[in-house]
């Protein structure tokens, strides 16, 4: 990661140079067929989509030379869109693919649909920088089948509303007992003062199995999404740390301490309740806590919302851990298209541009925008000049980066500085899922069908639909529908890498 000492982003500042940049100079020698536009099929995680011919986009335009058309996609109906186009064949000339174990992108991967990239990366001087454990994670089946997106190796922590910690007398949990403890005193003790009995402890949305719990079931000891027990490798929800998680945060769910409708709550809704001020603990990345503030702020500018960033929960005498929510800094796959993009000049052309927003100028634009329009400078330090514009014209594309570790900007908004320094420290202490580099064609075909089970078995388990050998009963009948053999495929292909 670069250590940001000067932001020269501004238009006026691009010199003659970039700005006649063409998609010929993205080829490397190559051969003549180039392309001069890209389609980009992306997801969307705000609720409104930017103008197209906005300023950021003519900005990435002019600074890669080549026009874009971006295909925005809500985040949350990206797997039915994204299934629907490799079924048909439909897809743009990228695709982002961020749910990296759908088994539609999977065989999708594997069957020719996509470019496998990693001959070509030598060629560029960006991408041949991912890092050797990104390329590790992104593989299938021996193969690239797209740039991989890179993160923070661990993202995720505890945010807790510090006001309603000092409303209470409470101090900063660091310990699973005492998260606890906060998280029943914010359900009982009218931490926001208003005399009403509104809020609860945690805020957990849908996709609580697979993202928040599964990152308070590391705390206990849990693997992240598989583990080695031995020399076998099976899911991390058959183990007893993540039953005994389960235990313990159905033991608050009972007592009103995370939100009842978490079940069928979107992430919109999270964010929203989150904002209005209805549950003070969210596991969740450590950077959402300045946008879980200006939200609120936007809507009423004397909110007191105040959070404390916690990354070194433990539990009992486990040894201080965080799952890894990227895969070891994987975040999914920006896959170029085989039918779309039809012969290595064109491929090296859409490589180029790639590799172009890898670099320190169109990563700004992507994350504040355009200085003196979307943010200023002073001292080193980014402030955002209007947050509303900011989130209309800018916010909309830092999800598309691809990369989230080009340069670390200092940053006036609360939290930010703070969010990067502790994500960076998680990496000592991070879990990756020992299953990504290995091979299970069962794996690519089922583990959809197979991990949508154990979350309703985990979402009944949790409501009270079901007790623990309930639980347990509903997760042994996977064994004969598929995960039986992902798991004898997977020990099989670790036994080969050992």
């Amino acid at each position: 990661m670069k250590n940001h000492s000067r932001l020269g982003i501004a238009i006026a500042s691009l010199t003659a140079a970039s700005l006649a940049m063409t998609a010929c100079t993205a080829d490397p020698g190559a051969s003549e067929e180039t392309l001069e536009s890209v389609t980009w099929m992306t997801m969307l995680h705000t609720p409104t989509t930017p103008e197209k011919g906005g300023p950021v986009e003519s900005a990435l335009e002019e600074y890669t030379g080549m026009d874009i058309e971006f295909q925005w996609v809500p985040d949350a109906s990206k797997d039915e869109k994204v299934n629907a186009a490799i079924a048909s064949d439909s897809l743009a000339d990228i695709t982002t693919l961020t749910n990296i174990a759908n088994t539609s992108v999977r065989q999708a991967l594997a069957s020719g649909q996509f470019w496998d990239v990693e001959p070509y990366l030598e060629e560029f001087p960006n991408l041949a920088e991912i890092p050797d454990q990104t390329l590790d994670s992104a593989r299938v089946a021996g193969h690239l089948y797209g740039v991989p997106i890179q993160k923070p190796i661990a993202r995720y922590g505890v945010v807790v509303r510090q006001d309603w910690l000092d409303n209470l007398g409470l101090e900063v949990p660091h310990t699973i007992e005492e998260l606890a403890e906060v998280a029943v005193a914010f359900t009982e003790n009218d931490p926001d003062g208003n005399g009403v009995a509104d809020t609860t402890g945690f805020v957990d949305r849908a996709e609580s199995s697979i993202l928040g719990f599964r990152m308070l079931s590391g705390y206990f000891g849990a693997g992240n999404i598989f583990e080695a027990d031995g020399d076998e490798i099976i899911p991390s929800f058959t183990t007893d740390a993540f039953k005994e998680a389960m235990q313990w945060y159905r033991g608050l769910y009972e007592q009103g301490a995370v939100n009842g409708e978490f079940v069928t709550m979107q992430k919109q809704n999270q964010i929203d309740a989150i904002a209005q001020g209805k549950g003070g603990i969210v596991v969740t990345g450590l950077f959402e806590a300045k946008n879980y503030m200006n939200i609120a702020r936007s809507a009423n500018p004397d909110t007191p919302m105040a959070w404390a960033l916690i990354n070194d929960i433990t539990y009992e005498d486990v040894p201080r851990r965080i799952n890894s929510d990227t895969n070891g800094g994987f975040g999914g796959w920006l896959a170029i298209s085989t039918s779309r993009v039809k012969t290595e000049g064109e491929l090296k052309s859409v490589l180029g541009f790639l590799d172009k927003l890898l670099d320190e100028e169109p990563y700004t634009l992507m994350t504040y925008g355009i200085e003196g329009t979307h943010f200023t400078l002073d001292d080193e330090v980014v402030t955002v000049t209007d947050q509303t514009v900011w989130e209309q014209q800018v916010q909309p594309y830092s999800s598309s980066r691809v990369s989230d570790i080009v340069v670390q900007f200092k940053d006036d908004t609360p939290y930010v500085d703070e969010a990067n320094d502790k994500m960076a420290e998680n990496a000592e202490f991070a879990v990756i899922n020992v299953a990504l580099p290995l091979t299970s064609a069962t794996y690519d075909r089922s583990w959809t069908t197979i991990q949508q089970a154990a979350t309703d078995a985990y979402n009944k388990y949790m409501v009270g639909q079901l007790d623990m050998a309930g639980y347990e009963a509903a997760i042994e009948q996977l064994g004969g529908q598929g995960l039986d053999d992902i798991v004898a495929e997977l020990s099989a292909s670790y036994a080969e890498t050992r």
